[in-house]
């Protein structure tokens, strides 16, 4: 019987396969095969190979036992440990000579031949780190030194390191804990004044940073330079508008041929609508909204506090994360290097966001146990006396 987890999992397949198949349309380029073309260079590529390990990823997590993770205790308990290796490597990122540097922005570490981006570990593992303290701390998460200051501290502590570099990963990560701690027992007044301040510093470092103030002028008239900051959004809707209901089919664009900058990451959306038109971006949308209300239904299935919240962090991250990028590239929010999950190419992202989304699948495989058990425990009391 198809269950919810499985359902989790092959909308996962699904939009990792939309990825590669994009991935590798989006970055053709004239006279240029890329590593192969046809099926065989599409199964050797480096974008098969991480989508492969994003589904291993996500296979794996959906086996963990969420709540054998939340009841060891003590310094045996490795999220709090994951959590500072996580924001220790971001801060690494940083350090000259360290961090890789891709665009003018140093947020990968390379080792060997393989580089990653420590900012997703903090992204996810915030998420996980929050719930649990939130079930640990259930009892007194109103009070703001004993329940929620600590809980804070961690929050403010990754969103610094990650914003550095990354201003639309940290505000990302602000937004999904402050909703993780109040579903955790937080009061909305205690968050609300920090949530100004965090607004403001926002705001402050926007003002501040020439190129994040361009991406804002341009979005209010991308008329008024379009060869220099306007020249991205306008480029976005032209992919869009020349989609049309069917698009131009697959391999067909024009925009992807040096119009439309971070056309293979950021923007892959808008190449999706052009050759694959409305029915295809629709397609895309859809996927995702099947993983969000299948999602939800296993969160409020659940009767465990720290899984409950722990899925609910991952929807939040997974929903909001998506509805930025599509604003993003339909130019209703100004342009901000946020990817679209599972789609735009990456390695680190594939891999984490399909690994957490495999917890959600672990979340409704706990359930379905408890549910059987249940159901055991009224058949055998139901049979008569001295039955076999």
């Amino acid at each position: 019987m198809l269950r919810s987890a499985h359902i989790l999992q092959l909308c996962v397949l699904a939009l990792l396969g939309i990825g590669v198949l994009m991935v590798r349309s989006a970055g053709m380029r004239v006279g240029v095969e890329g590593g192969g073309s046809g099926i065989a260079g599409i199964l050797g590529s480096r974008t098969t190979i991480y989508a492969l390990l994003a589904a291993a990823a996500c296979l794996a997590m959906s086996r963990l036992d969420l709540r054998g993770v939340y009841a060891t205790r003590g310094w045996r308990n490795p999220l709090p440990w994951a959590m500072a290796v996580a924001v220790g490597l971001c801060a690494l990122t940083l350090v000259p000579g360290v961090g890789r540097s891709v665009n003018g922005a140093s947020r990968w570490l390379q080792v060997g031949p393989v580089s990653f981006q420590p900012s997703e570990l903090v992204k996810w593992m915030m998420v996980i780190t929050l719930a649990w303290w939130c079930a640990r701390r259930r009892g007194v998460m109103g009070r703001f030194g004993w329940g929620l200051m600590p809980a804070i501290v961690v929050l403010g502590v990754g969103c610094g390191v990650v914003v550095v570099e990354d201003l639309g990963t940290a505000v990302l990560i602000a937004a999904v804990g402050a909703c993780v701690l109040l579903a955790g027992g937080a009061r909305w007044w205690q968050l609300g004044g920090l949530g100004f301040a965090a607004a403001a510093g926002f705001a402050a470092l926007i003002y501040r940073s020439p190129y994040r103030w361009q991406r804002l002028t341009a979005f209010m008239d991308p008329w008024a330079d379009p060869a220099g900051s306007g020249y991205h959004p306008i480029q976005s809707m032209v992919a869009i508008a020349q989609g049309g209901l069917a698009g131009r089919g697959l391999g067909n664009g024009l925009q992807k041929f040096g119009y439309l900058p971070e056309d293979t990451t950021d923007f892959i959306f808008a190449i999706i609508c052009e050759e694959l038109g409305v029915a295809g971006a629709a397609a895309v949308v859809m996927l995702y909204l099947v993983l969000l209300w299948v999602g939800l239904g296993v969160v409020k299935r659940s009767r465990d506090g720290f899984s409950r919240l722990v899925g609910l962090g991952v929807l939040l991250t997974l929903g909001l994360q998506a509805a930025i990028n599509l604003a993003v590239v339909a130019v209703v929010v100004p342009t901000k290097g946020i990817a679209l999950p599972l789609v735009s190419s990456g390695g680190t992202g594939w891999v984490m966001t399909a690994a957490a989304l495999g917890l959600v699948a672990a979340i409704d495989n706990a359930n379905a146990l408890e549910e059987q058990g249940v159901s055991l425990m009224d058949a055998n009391a139901a049979l008569p006396v001295g039955s076999g």
